[in-house]
């Protein structure tokens, strides 16, 4: 009988039209644009992946060949290198080749520095 009450109390609508209307006015005009939001969640996507946020993580302490990631993440240099394509076309990574050999940096070093606090974020609920 409580969960019928429950699941009935959680579909029905609000019945107060709009409580605080200069609040939700104000909300509603600090919320970002709809195709900014949507190019965020884009990004978080991306960001989705524990193999490139190891790769930002690892870049975050300077530049590194496709190699030396590989070798960081634990995959073969084709695996390093698709992941490193996805992070490269969103813009995030620098790349500069020395002859065979390819380099990769952050493009945005604060990156970094928003991911770090992500980590600390979570570490301390």
């Amino acid at each position: 009988m409580k969960n019928k009450a429950k699941n009935n109390a959680a579909e029905a609508p609000c019945r107060v039209s709009c409580f605080n209307e200069e609040l939700i006015k104000d909300i509603q005009d600090s919320l970002a644009a709809e195709e900014e939001l949507q190019h965020l969640a884009e990004f978080y996507k991306l960001l989705g992946s524990p193999v490139r946020l190891k790769i930002i993580f690892a870049l975050g302490k300077g530049e590194l060949c496709v190699c030396d990631l590989a070798h960081i993440l634990g995959l073969s240099m084709p695996a390093t290198s698709q992941q490193l394509k996805l992070l490269r076309q969103q813009g995030l990574l620098n790349h500069r080749n020395d002859g065979r050999m390819s380099y990769y940096s952050l493009t945005k070093p604060r990156l970094f520095e928003a991911i770090q606090g992500d980590v600390t974020f979570i570490e301390k609920g």
